[in-house]
């Protein structure tokens, strides 16, 4: 943040605002998987559920948490708190996986936690010996939106799913208005902090959002028995 009157004046304070609605929007898709690892742990079996969606969620937060932190960028540390809130819930997700599956799931996942580890401390060890800022910001900026745009998968086959099937049930309404308000406040956080590395990956997700959205209230319309609970467990393997 600024230093003097500047820190407070309302530029700043409007885009704080925005990060902080932001991540507050997080914290209710980091707490979504719950009710999945509730049963997991109820019944000590994994069943079919897949761990991968926790991996990838995990490596993503991972290195959009370097992207926030004053090693890579400066004024940007809402990215960061955000990003190390979804870390540590990812790797809890992701212990409890392993701590149930079977030993073959429980070898591959433990390997994939490995492997993430092992990228991030690449990305960190690259970052800092190759780069200087302002190279820094931008190395670990385009390796955060590829990132990002890479877990797009996710909200895409839930949108083809949904057309397909013509029913919302995998598709909780509360969940995706959550996706988009986060989306939204992040790409608003990004804009007013003049940095493209947020508001782009985030202004796509605004728009699968927005999508979701309006699909989850052409198709409800049709099964009065649909949900609005804003827990999703995750697609099985």
């Amino acid at each position: 943040m600024s230093e003097g009157g500047l820190s407070s004046s309302p530029y700043t304070i409007i885009s704080e605002g925005a990060g902080i609605a932001g991540n507050l929007c997080a914290f209710v898709l980091f707490v979504s998987p719950i009710p999945t690892f509730k049963r997991i742990v109820r019944n000590k079996s994994t069943e079919q559920f897949s761990g991968l969606p926790y991996i990838y969620t995990l490596l993503n937060c991972l290195i959009c948490l370097w992207y926030g932190l004053p090693f890579v960028s400066s004024d940007l540390i809402l990215i960061a708190t955000v990003n190390s809130i979804g870390a540590l819930f990812q790797l809890a997700y992701v212990l409890i996986f392993v701590a149930y599956a079977d030993q073959r799931g429980r070898l591959k996942m433990v390997g994939l936690l490995l492997g993430v580890f092992a990228v991030f401390a690449v990305v960190v060890s690259l970052s800092l010996c190759l780069f200087e800022p302002p190279n820094r910001q931008l190395f670990v900026g385009y390796l955060s939106v590829f990132s990002l745009i890479s877990m797009f998968a996710s909200p895409l086959f839930i949108i083809n799913l949904v057309i397909r099937t013509k029913s919302v049930e995998y598709m909780p309404y509360y969940l995706s208005l959550a996706t988009f308000l986060m989306s939204i406040a992040f790409f608003a956080y990004g804009m007013l902090k003049h940095d493209a590395f947020v508001s782009i990956p985030n202004g796509i997700g605004a728009v699968l959002g927005i999508l979701q959205l309006v699909l989850y209230f052409h198709y409800s319309r049709a099964d009065p028995r649909v949900s609005r609970a804003p827990l999703l467990e995750p697609y099985t393997a």
